[in-house]
């Protein structure tokens, strides 16, 4: 499972399930959080990670970082400061969803297999971004963060698409 988080709002703007941890599985998260924040000059994003793996220091995901102006950033050995976030909203995906006794019984056991995995990690993201508070945010959501802060400048605001806001 690969995440790409916005900092600023914790907002999961970006995954990926996959079997193995390849190239392809980071850059399709990728994918998705450019595409998610299409409206957004990425120009100075930093993308952070909770593993030094091949498939981030990998050329294509370099070549695609580049692509929408972005830099990588990996911690060093015994350096959380990059990667704690992406280590914790891991570990809350692993308690909330996939370990998690009580989903389990409701689909019926152990994952089938990823297709089941990915429905049920669609709504799970959509539950973190829209109705999980977060305390670093004030007890408030992803969503309702980011909306306060476009609140304060309606100029900065994201292009609107279907009524909501681009995210």
């Amino acid at each position: 499972m690969a995440f790409v988080i916005d900092v600023f709002s914790r907002r999961i703007v970006g995954w990926k399930a996959s079997y193995s941890m390849s190239a392809n599985l980071v850059i399709d998260a990728l994918n998705m959080a450019a595409w998610t924040r299409r409206h957004s000059a990425l120009d100075r994003l930093v993308c952070h990670s909770d593993y030094a793996g091949s498939q981030y220091t990998s050329i294509a995901y370099t070549e695609r970082l580049d692509d929408i102006g972005a830099a990588p950033s990996i911690g060093t050995v015994a350096d959380s400061y990059d990667n704690a976030m992406a280590e914790a909203v891991n570990a809350l995906f692993k308690a909330e969803l996939y370990r998690n006794p009580a989903v389990l019984a409701r689909v019926g056991g152990h994952w089938k297999g990823l297709d089941d995995l990915e429905v049920e990690t669609c709504g799970w993201v959509s539950w973190f971004n829209t109705e999980r508070i977060h305390g670093e945010l004030d007890d408030l959501t992803p969503e309702e963060a980011e909306a306060a802060y476009y609140a304060l400048d309606p100029a900065i605001s994201p292009a609107l698409d279907s009524g909501r806001r681009a995210s």
